[in-house]
């Protein structure tokens, strides 16, 4: 009577991949007050970001791709 367990998939590589930023963080990164930064993302221009744990959180990759594409539309 034994019985077959199957493994658990996780997720943990993924999620410790994504790093996660503050807004604090960010605003820092794109050279931005706190303020400034809230209002481009009440203005839709910011970089991608979620409320998690009720923070308001950027992950790297997006804030990456942000200041590439700021760039790439200067050029």
């Amino acid at each position: 009577m034994s019985e077959t367990v199957k493994p658990v998939e996780s997720t943990a590589g993924t999620l410790a991949a994504t790093a996660l930023l503050t807004l604090s963080e960010v605003a820092e990164a794109l050279r931005k007050s706190e303020k400034q930064l809230r209002w481009m993302i009440h203005q839709g221009t910011a970089p991608k970001s979620a409320l998690i744990g009720g923070r308001r959180m950027f992950r790297a990759t997006d804030v990456e791709a942000f200041i590439v594409a700021a760039f790439e539309d200067a050029s």
